[in-house]
Parts: C-alpha cells; sequence; structure tokens
C-alpha cells in the first residue's frame, strides 16, 4: 500500500507538471477544451438551436449566456488522476491500457454532462450555477474518478501464484490437515 502511495503521488505530480508545460498546454489542453465546447454545442443543438461554440466559450444565441471552459473544467485534472492511479497501482499493462481509456471516457463523458448542466444552471440562476459549479459537479467528478478506478481493480485477474500451480481444492486441503 505505501509503495502505491509513493509512486501515485510521483506520477500525479509528473503529469501535473507536464500539464503546465506551455508544449502540453498548446498540443492537448486548449486543443481538447475547444473540442469539448463543440462537442458540448453539438449535443446541446439536438434540442435547442440556439447555442455556439468558439474557442473554449459555449454561448448561448438567445440571452447571450456564456460559460467559459477553463483549467480544472476540462475534465483534463480528474484524468490525470485517474491515470495517476491506475499506473501506480499493480496490474498487468493490458488491463492498466483498457483501464485508462476506458476510464477516460466515463470521466470525460461525465464531464460533458456537467458543462451541458452548468450551461443551463446559468441560464436559469447564477447561485445555483455557482453552487454547482464550485462544489456538486467537483465532486462528482472526483467521485467518478473514484468509482471508475474501484470497478477497474475489481475487474482486474486474480494474482497468480508464485510456484505456477493452483492451490489443491478445499477438500483436499482438509483432509491432508486431519489425516493421521
Amino acid at each position: 500500500m505505501f509503495r502505491f502511495f509513493i509512486l501515485f503521488v510521483v506520477i500525479l505530480v509528473a503529469l501535473f507538471a507536464a500539464e503546465l508545460t506551455p508544449p502540453v498546454q498548446n498540443a492537448i489542453v486548449l486543443p481538447w477544451t475547444e473540442a469539448l465546447a463543440r462537442i458540448s454545442a453539438s449535443l446541446i443543438m439536438l434540442f435547442d438551436s440556439n447555442v455556439i461554440a468558439y474557442g473554449k466559450i459555449l454561448q448561448s444565441t438567445s440571452n447571450g449566456f456564456a460559460v467559459s471552459i477553463e483549467a480544472g473544467c476540462n475534465g483534463i485534472e480528474a484524468a490525470i488522476v485517474l491515470i495517476a492511479a491506475m499506473l501506480a497501482f499493480p496490474a498487468p499493462w493490458k488491463h492498466r491500457v483498457i483501464g485508462i481509456l476506458s476510464g477516460l471516457l466515463a470521466v470525460q463523458l461525465l464531464n460533458v454532462v456537467r458543462v451541458i448542466s452548468l450551461f443551463y444552471l446559468g441560464q436559469w440562476s447564477l447561485e445555483v450555477f455557482n453552487w454547482a459549479h464550485l462544489y456538486l459537479w467537483q465532486a462528482l467528478i472526483m467521485l467518478d474518478v473514484l468509482i471508475v478506478w474501484l470497478v477497474w481493480i475489481r475487474m482486474l485477474p486474480a494474482p497468480s501464484s508464485s510456484s505456477g500451480t493452483p492451490p489443491p481444492p478445499a477438500d483436499t486441503r482438509m483432509q491432508q490437515a486431519t489425516a493421521p
């Protein structure tokens, strides 16, 4: 457990430090944030044509209300926490890759729901928007990361024994223990 914790913290710090560098910001963070705004706008347009996305801004064309998707709201930080946890946990690499890809999808899908809900909450009530943005959605996104990680752990294959031979069935062990 101590090894996991130390490795988790080291990977987390390294990934957050990398995220803050200009090359990563320009190549990954900003393009993803702009894509998130476009994806959100595209989904909203399925039932409401009064929305546009430009850059990292999602705006209502009917009342002018807009949200800007900033750092911490683009799901990248939550993804970093999930990636660090999955990389630090002892598991086969195949399962880590599958877990990271499916986990990123789960986190980003919930984040799209977050952005869209905040877009409409802000048009309804700025007080409710601020509370949901600062408290509710922050907790829900991190809870999503935790749940995805715990489900991933439960789906990992059982570790193989070091001798390569499976233990004897329970009945055989009982007989061996009671035999004179």
